[in-house]
Formats: C-alpha cells, sequence, structure tokens
C-alpha cells in the first residue's frame, strides 16, 4: 500500500513539473542517499536533475564492479518481474534489459506487436492497468513518445523509455558511463554531434549541460533538432554556464571536439526517405581528416547500428573508437535503472567525480 501511493505521490510531483522523489523510508531507517528515484518513471532525461542522473551513472559503476569485477552474485530484483513492450526491433535494448534484468534475479518478459498491439487491440489505459497489475515495471520502445506518456499517465509502475521518436535516454546513460570511464571526468568535455537531430541528439541536449559539457551540432539544413528541445536546451547552458553551437558545417562542429558522436541518418519508419537523406548528409561521414581538427585527445561513439557511409572504417575500428565499450555499457546502465527505481539498494562504490 505505501509502495503503490509512494509511486502515485512521484508520478504526481513529476507531472507538476518537479523533479524530486518523495522520501522514502525501509524498515524505519531513513535514507542513505539524497537522490532516492525509486517509484519514478524515465521517460526523458529533461526530468531529472544532474545529481540524479550522475546517481544513476554512480549505480551503473557499482555494479559492474561488483558484478563484473568481483564476481559478486546481487539477487536485487528476485520476485521482481519487467514487462518488455517492443514496437521496433532491437539487439543492444533487448539483449541489455532482458540479460542484466535477469542477472539481477529478476524475470523480463518480451512483448512484440505480435503480442500486444498498444491503442489498437487494447487501449493505453486499459494496457497501464492490466501491466500494473502484473508486473513491477515496464520498458516500452516505441514509435510516439505520447504513447509513453500515457501509459506513464494511467500506470501505477515505472515506466521507461526504451526508444521512442523523441528520445533514447537509457542510450546516453550508456554514454555517459563510457566517457566517465575513458576521461574520469565528464566536466569541461565538448561533445561534437555530427549528422541527423534526432532522437539520441534530443536525449544530449537534455543532459549534457547538466554535466558541465560543450555541445556542438552540425545537422543538415532541413534535419535540425525539434525547436521546443533546442529552447529547453538553451536555457539549460545559460543555468550551467556551458555552450552549445548549432551549425551546418560537419567540420566546424568537429573542431576541438573531445568527442565525436554520430548515428544512422536513416532511423526505423524513415526508409522511404533514404535515397533524399543520402544526399542530404553528403559531406557529413566521420572521417580521419575530421577527426584531424578535433582535439588531440579526441574519441568517437556511435549507438549502432552502423552504416559505412556514417564513418568509415579507418575511424570506427580505431583505438579511438569506443563504440563497444559504449554497448557494453548499455547493460550496466539499464541495471542501474532498475535498481534505482524499484529498490532501495545503495552503492558501495565510491562515487565517482563527474
Amino acid at each position: 500500500m505505501l509502495f503503490n501511493l509512494r509511486i502515485l505521490l512521484n508520478k504526481a510531483a513529476l507531472r507538476n513539473g518537479h523533479s524530486f522523489a518523495v522520501r522514502n523510508y525501509r524498515c524505519g531507517q531513513p535514507l542513505q542517499n539524497k537522490v532516492q528515484l525509486k517509484g519514478r518513471d524515465l521517460l526523458t532525461l529533461k526530468n531529472f536533475t544532474g545529481e540524479e542522473i550522475k546517481y544513476m551513472l554512480w549505480l551503473s559503476a557499482d555494479l559492474k564492479y561488483r558484478i563484473k569485477q568481483k564476481g559478486e552474485y546481487l539477487p536485487l530484483l528476485q520476485g521482481k518481474s519487467l514487462g518488455m513492450i517492443f514496437e521496433k526491433r532491437s539487439t543492444r535494448t533487448r539483449l541489455s534489459t532482458e540479460t542484466g534484468f535477469a542477472l539481477l534475479g529478476g524475470h523480463p518478459c518480451f512483448l512484440t506487436t505480435q503480442d500486444i498491439h498498444l491503442g489498437v487491440n487494447e487501449s493505453l489505459m486499459d494496457t497501464a492497468r492490466v501491466l500494473s497489475s502484473m508486473t513491477d515495471a515496464v520498458l516500452a520502445r516505441v514509435y510516439k513518445q505520447s504513447d509513453l506518456d500515457i501509459l506513464a499517465k494511467e500506470a501505477s509502475i515505472p515506466i521507461i523509455n526504451g526508444l521512442s521518436d523523441l528520445y533514447h535516454p537509457i542510450q546516453i546513460l550508456a554514454d555517459y558511463l563510457t566517457l566517465q570511464e575513458h576521461y574520469g571526468s565528464l566536466k569541461g568535455l565538448t561533445l561534437s554531434w555530427i549528422g541527423d537531430g534526432n532522437n539520441i541528439l534530443h536525449s544530449i541536449m537534455m543532459s549534457a549541460a547538466k554535466f558541465g559539457m560543450h555541445l556542438q551540432v552540425a545537422t543538415p539544413k532541413g534535419y535540425e533538432p525539434d525547436p521546443g528541445i533546442t529552447k529547453l536546451a538553451e536555457q539549460y547552458t545559460k543555468e550551467n554556464g556551458t555552450k552549445l553551437s548549432l551549425m551546418n558545417d560537419p567540420l566546424e562542429a568537429a573542431r576541438g571536439g573531445n568527442v565525436l558522436i554520430t548515428d544512422t541518418w536513416i532511423s526505423m519508419g524513415q526508409e522511404e526517405e533514404k535515397k533524399k537523406r543520402l544526399q542530404a548528409f553528403q559531406g557529413y561521414q566521420v572521417t580521419m581528416k575530421m577527426a584531424k581538427v578535433a582535439a588531440s585527445d579526441w574519441t568517437f561513439l556511435h549507438c549502432l547500428p552502423r552504416k559505412p557511409e556514417e564513418v568509415d572504417d579507418e575511424v570506427f575500428y580505431s583505438p579511438r573508437s569506443l563504440v563497444f565499450p559504449e554497448a557494453e555499457n548499455r547493460k550496466w546502465t539499464i541495471m542501474a535503472v532498475m535498481v534505482s527505481l524499484l529498490t532501495d539498494y545503495s552503492p558501495q562504490l565510491q562515487k565517482p567525480k563527474f
């Protein structure tokens, strides 16, 4: 009863624009951490403060150290179940979530469009209420962000965005953990985005400034990020004293960048635009020539799957490329998300310097 009440109160606070979570007590003991995310939804990093995002990364590093390095078994999600709704196919999101949840002792249940067709066979409201009665959380990879918003409004359990047309927050957590591991700190880094103004970029724009990172973005004309998201990102940069630069010149965006980042030019559902997009993105391939204008310690990120026209082999398979550690970190970060939203677990590893 208290757990359900806390979830509802947290969700109400979040919908009213508050980023705090209701204080939670376990067995009469006060919480050990200032940040508590239990019962929250993860729809977009816009709804989370810098300290809350840092907490998820801290927890990711803690689980990775205890389980991978020390070989500990941590059944933190024993007895819990996860509904996994996938309207779009996936390799990393499905594998990281399914294996990660199971590794923590929980039971993931994979649901495709053949099993559950959101808002068609059954209303979103009814789906949310049924899933709330049978699972402890839902991760949904959907076409429309609005579907996630409705699920979160009607559900009494945490709803997690596994990807939507607007955001891909769990990917960005993996990116930041990878950069934290490589550079030792995120503050002061310059991220150079070369590509489409898509959901990955939107999630970076909703979070980079909260870590003190600068962002240089190059997109072809007509493929800029969402204007509303851009406006909010500009507000974040003012609040945190960082820089946000939007342009159409990929070489200029790469200049001085510590991290060169790109993504697919043609997302699922955009196949009919392939010819037009390939033409528009001419000159946006990340190459060693482009990397020459970047910072001396440059690295490269791509969330995968990768096409050669987006980045050449010389960069993609170079020692500067962090794409495969980035892919692995999808598992540790989604595990941390699940643990932080469903339990009172406190990290034992010393908090990293972000």
